[in-house]
């Protein structure tokens, strides 16, 4: 990896003396700071590490070096389910995946050969001529699925888990509400939304349910496999 970034440094210092790109210097630090992690940076992180490395740089200019970075193919430009906009290395010859964990945000790269040749062929089945692609896993990591409850209420549930409605809470009247609406004891769920203090859209049996935050914390669920 190390030699990769001495390319990329030698290769960074070429391109922009050729483009006669303004504040060299200033945005070779840049480079280096994002060279220094795997992660995948906020502009705001990039620049606090550069800030941490004594180089005292406007996020204004972090954010212009980025978008050069990209431009010739430094780095790329991630915006993942939250909107947030990340940058990572951009290595040439090194696609990777992403699995980014809907609770923790932890961002995991991988690599498939087998998986690459698969939608290779896929596209040429249906006569496609694939040039580039992105794939994105959203899920919860392993470390987050060992250190959480069983148990819980609807509301703390994540779009695109499946689960089992185990307890109706809150007394007869939220129990007869919710019977009324066609919910029961026993169902299996998709969590199809979940917007912090907004309303939670689950599926049962192909049928869609809209609930209100306060309802849906009185329905207590566990993951379907368990």
């Amino acid at each position: 990896m190390k030699q990769i970034h001495n390319q990329e440094k030698e290769q960074f210092k070429k391109l922009f003396a050729q483009e006669h790109v303004e504040h060299f210097e200033e945005r070779f630090k840049v480079l280096e700071a994002f060279l220094q992690t795997e992660r995948h940076l906020t502009v705001s992180e990039l620049a606090q590490m550069l800030d941490d490395m004594g180089h005292h740089l406007d996020s204004s200019f972090v954010s212009e070096t980025l978008k050069l970075m990209c431009r010739f193919g430094f780095a790329r430009r991630n915006r993942f389910d939250n909107g947030e906009i990340r940058y990572e290395h951009f290595h040439l010859g090194q696609h990777h995946d992403h699995m980014v964990c809907t609770k923790c945000r932890r961002i995991v790269e991988f690599r498939d050969q087998d998986l690459e040749d698969l939608q290779a062929q896929i596209a040429e089945a249906n006569g496609f001529h694939m040039l580039q692609h992105r794939m994105e896993i959203y899920g919860i990591c392993g470390l987050c699925l060992k250190n959480r409850t069983r148990r819980m209420p609807l509301t703390m549930t994540k779009p695109g888990e499946r689960l089992v409605i185990v307890e109706f809470n809150g007394g007869p009247t939220a129990r007869m509400r919710l019977m009324a609406m066609g919910l029961r004891v026993g169902d299996t769920l998709d969590v199809i939304t979940n917007v912090s203090k907004g309303q939670l859209v689950v599926a049962i049996d192909f049928k869609r349910y809209v609930l209100g935050r306060g309802l849906a914390q009185k329905i207590l669920v566990e993951p379907a496999d368990a």
